[in-house]
């Protein structure tokens, strides 16, 4: 019934800034302006991050702009919005961000083959700057041996 989307928004400054250790795909809920501008792939998702409110994993500050054909019944761009877990996914991840210098960030967010929007968030640890510069340095090598590859 569905085609397939191709719409996949990532976060790559999540994985500069942290190293991440699982990943859980979430659902999120949304208005329908909000469903149709992802649609469209008109939202971001730098300097997000997920917190817990009673028991309850929400993502903060994730920019999914106002639709254009929307009237008065746009959403606001950096609303709050609720993820949909399991009861055991959510409370493994409540109980390792109670360890120190663990955190919950978006990785990936795209439409699914049925139609629906989901988050990809990850259980992550952040970096060092040593750690950054490190993982910059093994980047541009990689790029320069397959530039040597190619010639």
């Amino acid at each position: 019934m569905f085609k397939k989307s191709n719409i996949v928004i990532k976060n790559k400054r999540a994985t500069f800034d942290y190293e991440i250790l699982d990943r859980f795909l979430a659902g999120i809920q949304l208005y329908g302006t909000e469903i149709k501008s992802i649609r469209d792939g008109k939202a971001g998702l730098t300097e997000t991050y997920c917190t817990f409110i009673k028991d309850e994993l929400w993502v903060r500050n994730m920019h999914i702009a106002t639709y254009f054909f929307g009237t008065y019944n746009n959403h606001d761009v950096r609303r709050d919005r609720k993820l949909l877990l399991t009861k055991r996914e959510l409370t493994k991840l409540s109980r390792a961000t109670k360890e120190t210098g663990n955190t919950i960030v978006p990785t990936k967010l795209f439409i699914n083959d049925k139609g629906l929007a989901k988050l990809e968030i990850g259980l992550a640890k952040g970096k060092k700057t040593y750690d950054k510069r490190e993982s910059l340095k093994q980047k541009e090598d990689k790029r320069s041996m397959d530039r040597a590859m190619k010639e």
